[in-house]
């Protein structure tokens, strides 16, 4: 049997469903089917405007963010697709926070749907830290879906992880 480790959380019966979809060859094209398209937020600074434009929709009142990019450095080993940080330094006689958020660069080949759900994941810890209810229930606000986009993303992080996954 197939270890599905982006899937080991979720009900045996979701995982039995995708390993049969890796035994027929179809993962790929399931994915293909449910997420056809590819974002056209390729740059640093497109990715900036475009976490921008969400935060101010949803989250006006949260911190400003200084800085947002695709780094090339996140990837799967470090289990992380993103990652929000506050790095707080003093400057003469105050304490100043930059908040930063950086999205594996992965991403800049996903669906849309995948990069928003990413994206809402790091804005929403701007206004909470934990993975707790009140998280989930944020991200569920900002992108309605959610937790079944994240479950998609996990069956596609096991699709590229295949032998011969294009």
């Amino acid at each position: 049997m197939t270890t599905l480790k982006y899937l080991q959380a979720y009900p045996c019966a979701l995982q039995d469903q995708v390993r049969q979809l890796i035994a027929q060859q179809r993962l790929g094209d399931y994915l293909q089917q449910r997420y056809p398209t590819r974002h056209a937020v390729q740059s640093d600074k497109a990715l900036y405007s475009y976490v921008q434009g969400l935060k101010q929709e949803h989250l006006r009142n949260a911190p400003n963010l200084d800085k947002v990019l695709f780094d090339n450095r996140l990837d799967l080993t470090h289990r992380a697709l993103g990652l929000h940080t506050a790095v707080s330094r003093v400057q003469g006689g105050k304490l100043k926070a930059k908040k930063e958020i950086r999205i594996a660069s992965l991403f800049k080949e996903a669906a849309p749907e995948f990069l928003k759900m990413i994206v809402v994941h790091e804005l929403a810890h701007l206004k909470e830290s934990d993975h707790n209810k009140a998280f989930y229930q944020l991200c569920e606000y900002m992108q309605p879906g959610y937790h079944q986009l994240e479950f998609d993303l996990r069956v596609y992080l096991t699709w590229r992880d295949l032998p011969g996954a294009d």
